[in-house]
């Protein structure tokens, strides 16, 4: 077991721990953004709407979450940075999101404003965390190590997301094997139990799950600057930082032009995480296809994830993003032409072989370009972007929807932000970026 757990980027308990914060927070992602609240609220809580005015309004709603965090990212990252309490603000932000999730329960047929503000604050919860829970990598894991680290945590977040959206289908398709309401005739409320409960499970799940890495990785050393001084406010100590690190970051050609890159690829790949199953909804896909759907391609991405990592060693991270970014393009165009189940399904899981990689080579290439001590500084702007791309993909989506009156005409945007973003990457040096970060990290140690 301790071969294999080495051989995966886990062999050390601080690494085990980080990792199964994804385990917890993915399965927020898979069970309440990805799958369930989407089709709830789409067939449930704005049940009775026009044709594309659902889709609509949750792009909005969850355009606006995101830009809440896009503007608080880089401000609390650099007060993280400054006052050394990284997994303080994760926490906070963790039960923010939790709190939401769990408040869902609440939201019934016809309350879809509602329902969304929930959705929204606990978008802005669990996004918030992974600026904090994606700081600390750099932190866990050694140089050499932060690749497969990366696509490590990815693989265990596919696994328990897939183990409890499992549990939670099971109550939802067969509601009498765990003594809730079934049958015909039942009251609104007692119809969506099943599917209500899955809001407070997957809360509970996030909240439990995120305890071994609160006891098991340590906070990262301060930030400590030569000019600093005794009783100085972090928050304005932060902004004036954040405005060096603005600077400074710029500083560092292949991080800053990787950011670039990163801010128009991860719109497509988070348009269509966020939207897609909303999408195959419009098109009348049945809700049984869609769920077996995501969870097939769940099963296949944990493998893949690790395989991803091995790739990288091989041929280099951004090479292996750039593999990815291909079979987005491949998927979107023929998104465009989805007709029936089968074929979301095949689409799913071709997704599934790229996705979880792709954003963990993202965030470990991105570690690696960056010194060390300042990573809270430096994810804060990773997390703005991350939160900026996500903000305009569904944005995009829907006035794409709003001004054609065709689901299908919000997908299209989609495949320039692969292509572009591609193309910017190609243009990263990896090797001069990372030698810039040791550089400054050795510059630290010598005035100190």
């Amino acid at each position: 077991m301790s071969r294999f757990l080495n051989r995966v980027g886990l062999g050390r308990p601080e690494l085990r721990a980080w990792a199964l914060y994804d385990w917890a927070n993915s399965a927020w992602v898979l069970s309440v953004m990805t799958v369930i609240f989407p089709l709830y609220f789409e067939r449930v809580l704005a049940a009775g709407a026009d044709e594309g005015v659902a889709l609509q309004r949750y792009a909005w709603i969850t355009s606006a979450a995101l830009l809440v965090v896009a503007v608080l990212s880089p401000v609390l990252g650099a007060m993280a940075d400054f006052a050394g309490i990284r997994k303080r603000l994760l926490g906070v932000f963790l039960g923010i999101g939790a709190l939401a999730t769990a408040a869902l329960f609440f939201v019934r047929q016809g309350d879809w404003l509602l329902g969304a503000l929930l959705f929204a604050l606990a978008n802005v919860g669990a996004q918030g965390a992974f600026v904090f829970y994606d700081s600390l990598l750099g932190h866990v894991a050694k140089p050499h190590e932060v690749d497969r680290v990366s696509t490590a945590g990815y693989a265990v977040g596919y696994l328990g997301s897939t183990l409890l959206l499992s549990l939670q289908l099971a109550w939802m398709f067969r509601p009498a094997w765990f003594g809730l309401p079934s049958g015909d005739g039942l009251s609104p409320a007692d119809a969506t139990l099943p599917q209500r409960l899955v809001f407070v499970s997957t809360a509970v799940w996030w909240v439990v799950f995120s305890i071994p890495l609160f006891r098991g990785v340590p906070e990262p050393p301060r930030r400590i600057e030569t000019d600093e001084r005794p009783g100085q406010n972090a928050a304005r100590v932060a902004l004036e930082r954040l405005r060096e690190t603005f600077r400074d970051l710029r500083s560092y050609r292949e991080a800053f032009l990787l950011l670039v890159a990163f801010l128009v690829y991860n719109d497509g790949i988070g348009t269509i995480i966020r939207m897609g199953v909303i999408y195959a909804a419009e098109l009348e896909i049945e809700t049984a296809a869609i769920i077996g759907s995501l969870l097939a391609a769940q099963i296949v991405g944990i493998p893949f994830a690790f395989l991803f990592g091995g790739l990288a060693g091989r041929i280099g991270p951004k090479r292996a993003i750039l593999i990815g970014l291909g079979v987005y393009v491949g998927v979107t165009i023929y998104a465009f032409f989805l007709d029936s189940a089968m074929e979301f399904f095949a689409l799913s899981v071709v997704i599934a072989t790229v996705q979880g990689g792709t954003q963990a080579l993202s965030r470990s290439l991105f570690t690696s370009l960056i010194p060390a001590h300042r990573t809270g500084e430096f994810f804060g702007f990773y997390g703005i972007l991350d939160k900026f791309a996500a903000f305009t993909g569904p944005a995009v989506f829907g006035l794409g929807v709003a001004l054609t009156g065709s689901v299908r005409s919000g997908i299209l945007p989609v495949l320039l932000y692969f292509l572009v973003g591609g193309l910017l990457l190609t243009r990263v040096d990896v090797e001069a970026g990372r030698r810039a970060a040791r550089a400054a990290e050795e510059d630290l140690v010598s005035a100190g």
